[in-house]
This record gives C-alpha cells, sequence and structure tokens, in this order.
C-alpha cells in the first residue's frame, strides 16, 4: 500500500519529495512551482487527468487526446509547450508528461491536485520507501511525440 500522508506532508513542507518504489529505483517528485525555480530540464509532469493536459501544452486535436485516453501501457508524451507554463522542464519548447492510471499512483496525484515533476534520481536517501512498483519504470514504457494537430511520431516503443 502507498502510504499518501508519508508523501503529502514533505511535499508540501518542502515542495519535493524522494520516493523509493519497488524495484529500488528513487526518483522525486516536485510541486510545479518548485520544478520552475530549479529549472529541472530532464523531468516528466505527471497527471491523474486528461484535463490536465492543457495546463501544460498547446491546445490538442481529439486524435491526440484519443492517443493518450486509449494508451494501454505507460506512456510517456512529448509535446509543444503551452506558452503560459512559465519555466520547469521545457526543452526546446517541448514538455514531457505521462498520464498515470494505475490507482494506488493516481490517488496520490489526485490528492496533490496539480502537475508534479518527477526526476529519477541516484546517490540521495529516500524520504518515503514502499514496496509498489511505479509504472513508469516498466520495461514496456513506450515514449511518443504528440502534435497538436493529431501528428504522432514513436520516441521509443
Amino acid at each position: 500500500m502507498l502510504d499518501h500522508a508519508a508523501i503529502l506532508s514533505p511535499l508540501k513542507e518542502k515542495g519535493k519529495v524522494y520516493l523509493q518504489e519497488g524495484i529500488g529505483k528513487i526518483f522525486c517528485l516536485r510541486k510545479g512551482t518548485l520544478a520552475e525555480k530549479e529549472i529541472v530540464q530532464e523531468g516528466i509532469y505527471l497527471l491523474f487527468d486528461l484535463f490536465q493536459i492543457r495546463t501544460l501544452c498547446v491546445a490538442f486535436s481529439e486524435v491526440s487526446l484519443d492517443i493518450v485516453d486509449f494508451a494501454s501501457k505507460p506512456t510517456i508524451y512529448q509535446s509543444p509547450v503551452n506558452p503560459l507554463l512559465p519555466k520547469g522542464a521545457v526543452v526546446n519548447g517541448l514538455v514531457r508528461f505521462s498520464l498515470i492510471r494505475e490507482p494506488n499512483w493516481n490517488k496520490l496525484l489526485f490528492q496533490i491536485a496539480h502537475p508534479v515533476l518527477f526526476t529519477e534520481e541516484k546517490d540521495v536517501k529516500a524520504d518515503v520507501q514502499t514496496n509498489l512498483l511505479f509504472p513508469l519504470f516498466h520495461s514496456g514504457t513506450k515514449e511518443l511525440f504528440l502534435g497538436p494537430e493529431g501528428e504522432v511520431k514513436i520516441r521509443k516503443g
């Protein structure tokens, strides 16, 4: 089980929390405002709901939204950034995001209520440990470029 309170508390206090998941990988979740200050370039915004895409990306076509909505495996998307997103994990005008569907992680993201920035970490001590696997560490994770007009390019498949 995932101890939401143990994760939400340091995230609220410090703006970030380090987690060690089931296979031992450590990652950080940062609030968007902290990501803007630290200018993290390799991050992936985690979303709990399809409608959160609007906060990160330019307006999507129905085709692009359907691709995200009907993806059956963990997928990382790269798309043109919404000009209203101040900074934080934008590389060459593109932002990376993933809609997390796994119920335990999705519920945590729902409680956070805003997109958070995920970064894989090394040589840091985890604030929280869980035996649950984090979906983006799955070997079958795909990476796609999604354009606002329905363009799709497979980055890693």
